[in-house]
C-alpha cells in the first residue's frame, strides 16, 4: 500500500483531532484559565502567587526549551502545549491504527 502524503494542515489536523490530544489541550486550557483567574484576584489583594508555575509545568518539558526571558517567555506555554498534543496525537494514532490493522489481518494482540 502506498503512503499518502499530507499537507502540513492535514497532518496537524490528523494528529491533533483525537481524544487524547484534545483532552490534553483541554487540561492545559483549564490550568491557564485558573492561572489567569488567580492572577486577577491576587493582583487586587496585593498577594503574590506561584499559580503561573502550574501553566509552565503542565506544558513542560517543551515550554522550558523556549530561550526567552520575562513576559515573552510565556510564548513557551502554547508552543509546548501544541508540540506535546501533537506527540500525544501521533502516539494515539499509531496505537489505534496498529490495532485496527492487526485485527483486519486476523492477528490478535491478546
Amino acid at each position: 500500500m502506498a503512503k499518502t502524503t499530507r499537507s502540513l494542515p492535514q497532518s496537524l489536523r490528523h494528529y491533533l483531532v483525537n481524544p487524547l490530544a484534545l483532552g490534553y489541550l483541554g487540561i492545559v486550557l483549564g490550568v491557564c484559565l485558573w492561572v489567569a483567574a488567580d492572577a486577577f484576584f491576587a493582583s487586587s489583594s496585593g498577594d503574590a502567587s506561584f499559580a503561573g508555575v502550574w501553566a509552565i509545568l503542565a506544558t513542560a518539558p517543551t515550554s522550558l526549551l523556549v530561550p526567552f526571558e520575562g513576559p515573552v517567555a510565556l510564548i513557551g506555554i502554547p508552543i509546548g502545549a501544541i508540540v506535546q498534543a501533537f506527540a500525544l496525537g501521533a502516539m494515539y494514532r499509531y496505537v489505534t491504527e496498529r490495532r485496527a490493522h492487526g485485527t483486519a489481518n486476523g492477528v490478535s494482540s491478546a
